[in-house]
């Protein structure tokens, strides 16, 4: 006898259909299973040979042969657990075949429970997009699969196999999960508040700027100034998450593993992603969030070069001898480092004990092409005595996130025109779309050819620079970019302050 049901497999970011097919013939008791399955599908079928027998069903003393197709893929995980039992099941006829529009993923314990399986969300939606009526998953999947219903589709938790073979028999049904409501605010409540940083106004107004246009920030300063603290409380200030851009992250989130049980969209976010499999890294974690490096010059080189790719793209491709894959990392890099080895070059009162040719050598280690891809560099200075101890209030996060939602909502304006498809904040322009928003008056013209020559600029320094200058003109609410903006734009340069000493 022959079944065939549907489910679904993961290929780099999406999910892909699964048509699992199985045929009980005569001959010798034996299992096969084809379709370019790893290891963990290949030893599924003794974990379904003992669940079938534990939950009180036989398992057929025939030849039985299951095909995953399509056979050019390679299948990884364990989420066809539950549609091969109930594949064997229905060839065997110990239960009529599920309806075609009823999709299964989990994986099997020996005693027949279902247990959670990466990447629900993204098989979740690819089955929606197939048309798929009903999908049948681990109770601790429900919260993310649901996300993925709708009206379209039901989504049905099930604790164990039987509970999902008695639905289908129409003994006891299962009742369809409902997506969590979607709070993109909630992220806010979970960062430390900016009003704990006492003092460092640049480095302050630096995070506000990074927060408004999306840039990328590195923090110099010695140990104790306050870098890890403003790193930490930027994700406060961070315009919240659209929908697509949870779902986009929570997708990430949830083939690699980190989704917390029963969570349904994410509200706030290894470096490239390795191993033998497709994993999401770092990088990608990061999507639409912050990606935090302290001690930025203890990175090796490797890892930090392979940061300029989804710096400068947005994405990044993880290759492995089965093929590669793409996963997106839209993320703002915040990094920091001391000024040198020993930390403490330039205090005012602590002595640097490291010789001007090991401060060179610990500078160096962070590329000129990383430093070019980075938008707002600030130089921390140790926080005085009576900036700890004033009774003037700093500005919380809640204030300071006002000013960056007003710039955004400036941005998001002017980048729903045509010809700015994509482009959510001024980060994100162009070199072509730079040179049309990015108007200056001419006294403000003449100071960047000036400080194009004096420093020695490149072309994508020239335009990182614009983008600045942009934001800081968001803030205070101006068309043009005059003299103010392009100055406090240039203050902000990385190359000159790290390579300068």
């Amino acid at each position: 006898m022959y079944s065939v049901l549907k489910s679904y497999g993961l290929n780099g970011l999406n999910g892909f259909a699964v048509a699992v097919e199985a045929d009980v013939s005569g001959g010798l008791p034996a299992f096969s299973l084809v379709g370019l399955p790893d290891s963990a599908v290949r030893e599924s079928g003794d974990r379904v040979r003992s669940a079938v027998k534990n939950l009180g069903y036989k398992w057929p003393d025939r030849h039985i042969t299951v095909n995953l197709a399509p056979a050019d893929i390679r299948k990884s995980g364990p989420v066809y657990d539950l549609p091969l039992l109930l594949a064997v099941l229905a060839s065997s006829g110990q239960m009529e075949e599920p309806p075609a529009d009823a999709a299964f993923l989990g994986e099997l314990a020996l005693d027949g429970s279902l247990r959670p399986v990466s990447g629900v969300l993204p098989m979740a939606l690819a089955a929606a997009a197939d048309g798929i009526r009903s999908l049948y998953v681990p109770a601790e999947n429900a919260a993310e699969a649901a996300e993925a219903g709708g009206d379209a589709m039901q989504v049905y938790p099930a604790r164990t196999a039987r509970e999902v073979v008695d639905a289908l028999r129409g003994l006891v049904p299962l009742s369809p999960a409902a997506p969590i409501p979607f709070d993109p605010a909630s992220g806010w409540n979970a960062a430390p508040d900016f009003a704990d940083v006492m003092g460092q106004p640049l480095a302050r107004r630096a995070m506000v700027l990074a927060a408004a246009g999306g840039h990328n920030v590195l923090l110099i300063g010695a140990p104790g100034t306050g870098k890890s603290m403003l790193a930490k409380r930027l994700p406060g200030i961070l315009p919240p998450l659209t929908r697509e851009e949870a779902v986009e992250t929570t997708k990430i989130y949830s083939i690699a593993g980190q989704l917390p049980k029963g969570r349904g969209l994410i509200s706030a976010a290894a470096r490239a992603g390795g191993g033998t499999t497709f994993r999401p890294g770092e990088c990608s974690l990061a999507d639409c969030g912050v990606l935090f490096l302290d001690e930025l010059p203890e990175f090796s080189r490797d890892s930090l070069e392979v940061l300029r790719q989804p710096l400068e793209d947005g994405q990044i491709t993880v290759s492995r001898a089965a093929g590669s894959a793409t996963y997106p990392s839209r993320f703002q890099l915040v990094a920091a480092m001391n000024p040198c080895k020993c930390g403490y070059y330039g205090h005012p009162t602590r002595p640097c004990t490291c010789s001007p040719s090991a401060v060179r050598q610990y500078r160096s280690r962070v590329s000129g092409p990383l430093l070019d891809r980075i938008d707002l560099c600030v130089e921390m200075d140790p926080v005085a005595f009576d900036e700890l101890h004033t009774s003037t209030p700093a500005e919380s996060s809640a204030d300071l996130r006002k000013q960056v939602l007003a710039a955004r909502a400036v941005q998001a304006k002017r980048y729903a025109a045509p010809g700015y498809e994509g482009v959510r904040c001024n980060a994100q322009l162009t070199a072509g779309q730079v040179r049309r928003v990015c108007r200056m008056t001419p006294a403000a013209e003449r100071l960047l050819r000036a400080s194009y020559d004096t420093l020695g600029l490149s072309a994508r320094a020239h335009d990182r620079i614009l983008r600045v200058a942009r934001t800081v003109a968001d803030l205070a609410g101006k068309q043009l970019l005059d003299e103010e903006a392009l100055l406090e734009a240039l203050q902000y340069r990385a190359q000159e302050k790290v390579e300068t000493f």
